[in-house]
C-alpha cells in the first residue's frame, strides 16, 4: 500500500512538473549589458624640502624627472577609454612661491600638454585641482597618446629666506580616475 501511495504522489509530482507555468529563458540580454569601469591610480609623487629649493637659482628648477606613463599603450584600452580625471594635490610650507610643469610626452618626445600649477609661498594649504578629460574637458587623444610625463618644479622666490614652519616642504600628489567601455 506504502508503495502506490509513493507512486502516486510521484506521478502527481511528475505531473505538476511538466505541466507548471514555465517561461523560457532568454539569455540574449547580456547582449544589452554595457560595462563601464572606474580605473583609479597614483601617478606621481614630488616632495623636497626648502634647502634643495634654496640650492636652486631664482626661477630655476630644483626638480626635474620623466616618468613612464604607459597607461594607454595598448589600442584595445584606449580605443574604450570614455573620460577621465586627473587630480594634483598640492601644499606648501616653504617661503618660497613654486611653479610646476607637467608636460604629456608622445613617444617621439613632442609635447601633447602641459598643466602649469603655481603654488603659492607658505602657508598655501592644501590646495587640490581637478583636470577633466573627454566630454566636456580636454580631448582624450591627450591621453591616449601620452607615451610619458616631464615634471619640473620651478623655484620663483629667492635662494636665501628660511620658512618658520618644522621641516618646510613642498608636495605633490597625483591620481587619476579613468572610465572604460569593455562592451
Amino acid at each position: 500500500m506504502k508503495r502506490l501511495l509513493y507512486g502516486v504522489v510521484l506521478l502527481a509530482g511528475f505531473l505538476c512538473v511538466t505541466t507548471s507555468c514555465t517561461e523560457e529563458q532568454d539569455f540574449s540580454q547580456i547582449d544589452d549589458l554595457s560595462i563601464t569601469p572606474i580605473l583609479a591610480s597614483g601617478i606621481f609623487y614630488l616632495e623636497s624640502d626648502e634647502d634643495t629649493i634654496n640650492s636652486a637659482s631664482s626661477g630655476g628648477p630644483f626638480y626635474t624627472e620623466e616618468v613612464n606613463f604607459d597607461a594607454f599603450s595598448q589600442d584595445y584600452v584606449a580605443e574604450r577609454l570614455l573620460e577621465g580625471t586627473i587630480t594634483y594635490e598640492m601644499e606648501n610650507t616653504t617661503s618660497k612661491p613654486v611653479r610646476i610643469l607637467i608636460e604629456f610626452l608622445d613617444e617621439g618626445g613632442t609635447v601633447l600638454d602641459m598643466e602649469v600649477l603655481d603654488i603659492s609661498a607658505d602657508p598655501s594649504g592644501v590646495v587640490t585641482r581637478d583636470v577633466f578629460y573627454g566630454p566636456g574637458g580636454k580631448s582624450l587623444d591627450i591621453l591616449a597618446n601620452t607615451h610619458s610625463l616631464r615634471i619640473r618644479a620651478l623655484n620663483l622666490g629667492d635662494t636665501s629666506s628660511v620658512s618658520s614652519q618644522d621641516d618646510p616642504k613642498v608636495i605633490l600628489r597625483s591620481g587619476a580616475e579613468f572610465l572604460f567601455e569593455l562592451q
